[in-house]
């Protein structure tokens, strides 16, 4: 027996892929399966069944094209009514996959077909569990998403997922091995660990959702503080369950090669918005007017999915020559797959034109502390509320990039202010917003708060976020 976790870390997901005398199993498995296809064929492999935790709103899963590539059947919970074939399983239903089994535990509650799916070696001891979306390390799934198409309310959905928790998962062995759907940085969560396994003996005593007094408790624990899920998670939903686009046709519609003045044209006669993927940066010295920056080297495809929303959303493509179809399939992975085309040999083909670009208006840090004047400057934290709290400039405002289209129309346009998140990667996405909407009063700051934190600028007493959680 062979058990891999196939984590990608801008989706901080975890796909896994087992096997066991000949036969294999994939568990929610990423759209593009051609990694998948290529371990099949190393190993000698055939895959006998695709399982689903549940239907994914974070993610396009690659289930529908791995079954038709290879005849394996796909396994969704109890509940699971999708638009295609498949098999719904019955709670504690067996599967066998060479020597060893597995078994559907329904474990309802992120979602009303949420299963968790208990592997047993060739001897038949409990090895590991496939939580998805249920148990996660550190935390436990999301109550408020499955809301309208369970026709619950969040509290009741977090009564579901302490019922399943007890019952299902808590009653395991200690030295069961946790592989989760997901890990830190993940919208589906709120307090997850850095690791992406563990113990479940681990779990029970750190997990601060298996660790509450009673039902009520652990109710008003797991709802509180949750931030409004990103737009595309109803879209990834109704794709996962319905159906989608081949990957490849996409890819292959993506990769179509604008030169300079086709894409300007293609730009001005479409609704297409153009998607700068470059690092920060590179966009801030340059771009190309009304861009939105969003770096590939940062957690892309999550971004792109909260700060556009719709998946519909035709694309152009700004890229670093050579890095065309890594985002097109990045993109593709949340579900915006109608990218209509990039811009052949990248910025510099624009500017070799003399074509009109833009620029943000990007400081130093030292040029931060020179010109910040406590009693005067405005600054803005785009930065989680969490982050903030741990320490921020002192008087600075917290204005969560996720949150940029309600704090933008507070914005006084005849007054300057400071901005910054952690790094740069959020401040900029946030500043090529704001200067497609045409406000270009503020400054943003290179480096963000890890930078600022080196300076004499006056910030808050630290506290360590695990105790604001």
């Amino acid at each position: 027996m062979n058990i891999e976790q196939i984590y990608t870390g801008c989706l901080a997901q975890g796909a896994y892929y087992i096997t066991s005398n000949g036969e294999a199993a994939i568990i929610d498995p990423l759209r593009e399966i051609q990694p998948y296809l290529d371990k099949l064929e190393k190993d000698g492999v055939k895959l006998k069944y695709i399982f689903e935790t549940h239907f994914h709103a974070d993610f396009v899963s690659g289930h529908l094209d791995l079954a038709k590539a290879t005849g394996a059947d796909i396994v969704y919970g109890p509940n699971a009514d999708p638009a295609f074939d498949c098999i719904v399983a019955e709670d504690e239903q067996v599967f066998e996959i060479g020597n060893i089994t597995i078994k559907a535990l329904h474990t309802p509650g992120h979602t009303m077909e949420s299963t968790t799916y208990l592997l047993k070696d060739d001897n038949g001891k409990d090895e590991a569990i496939f939580s998805g979306d249920t148990l996660f390390l550190g935390d436990v799934g999301r109550p408020d998403l499955a809301q309208k198409a369970a026709n619950m309310t969040q509290d009741e959905l977090a009564g579901h997922l302490y019922d399943s928790l007890m019952t299902k998962i808590m009653p395991l062995a200690d030295d069961v091995t946790v592989y989760p759907a997901h890990g830190a940085g993940s919208a589906c969560g709120k307090n997850m660990m850095k690791e992406t396994v563990d113990t479940l003996g681990n779990q029970k005593k750190v997990n601060y959702a298996l660790n509450q007094p009673n039902k009520e408790a652990f109710i008003e624990a797991v709802t509180d503080g949750l931030l409004p899920p990103p737009a595309y998670f109803g879209a990834n939903v109704a794709m996962n369950k319905k159906g989608y686009k081949n990957v490849d046709e996409v890819i292959k519609t993506g990769l179509t090669a604008l030169s300079p003045k086709e894409f300007e044209t293609a730009a001005e006669g479409t609704g297409a918005l153009i998607l700068d993927t470059r690092a920060n940066g590179d966009f801030a010295k340059g771009f190309i007017p009304n861009s939105i920056s969003i770096g590939i080297g940062g957690d892309f495809a999550p971004w792109v999915g909260a700060m556009i929303g719709d998946v519909q959303q035709e694309l152009l493509l700004v890229t670093d020559p050579g890095m065309e179809e890594e985002v097109v399939i990045r993109l593709s992975r949340v579900g915006f797959d109608n990218v209509i085309g990039y811009l052949n040999g990248g910025f510099e083909a624009w500017t070799k034109e003399d074509r009109e670009i833009d620029k943000v208006d990007r400081i130093t840090p030292e040029e931060f502390e020179n010109r910040f004047n406590k009693e005067e400057s405005v600054v803005y934290d785009v930065r989680k509320e969490s982050e903030y709290e741990a320490e921020h400039v002192e008087e600075a405002y917290s204005r969560p990039l996720s949150n940029i289209n309600e704090w933008m129309k507070d914005i006084n346009p005849e007054e300057h202010f400071f901005m910054h998140c952690a790094g740069g990667y959020r401040s900029m996405i946030a500043s090529s917003i704001l200067q497609s909407r045409g406000y270009r009063n503020f400054t943003e700051v290179e480096g963000g708060m890890g930078a600022i934190s080196k300076t004499n600028v006056p910030k808050s007493d630290f506290v360590c976020q695990s105790k604001t959680l």
